[in-house]
């Protein structure tokens, strides 16, 4: 089992890797999040309309860092049916720190893309997504008493 949580890992590493490239870029993405909301809410100012593209965009990273984590998390401790084994606060930063690494090396990518940009802010938000993704973990975790 052990190598199904890895290959997950690295299925979730190809999809973001695929998402830096041309077709996910900001000119791209944002006309279909814009054509939504010209849809929903026709009288939206275009300042307001672009403040929500730009929210829809990093909230889309920090969810999909997030998710890279927990998958993380699961391929490092391996879990078991019945698993009650304590909370591990150093895994945890070992699954931030790997996001974070994956994160910047997906950036570096994006140097080579010409409708991308690379950019240290990304790289924070999507490890911020990769905290988040394991503090919530933790909390629920917390309150369903497994650690």
């Amino acid at each position: 089992m052990p190598v199904i949580n890895w290959l997950l890992v690295i299925i979730w590493m190809v999809l973001i890797f695929s998402a830096s490239g041309d077709s996910h870029s900001y000119q791209h993405s944002s006309r279909l999040i814009a054509r939504l909301l010209n849809f929903f809410f026709p009288n939206l100012a275009p300042e307001s309309r672009d403040f929500v593209v730009l929210c829809v965009r990093k909230c889309a990273h920090l969810t999909e860092y997030a998710i890279l984590a927990l998958l993380v998390w699961r391929a490092l401790r391996k879990p078991v049916r019945q698993d009650r084994r304590p909370w591990s606060w150093p895994l945890a930063k070992i699954c931030i720190l790997t996001v974070a690494v994956y994160a910047a090396t997906d950036e570096f990518h994006q140097l080579f893309v010409p409708t991308r940009e690379a950019s240290v802010r990304d790289v924070a938000i999507d490890t911020t997504g990769a905290a988040l993704g394991i503090l919530i973990f933790w909390g629920i975790g917390r309150l369903r008493r497994r650690w």
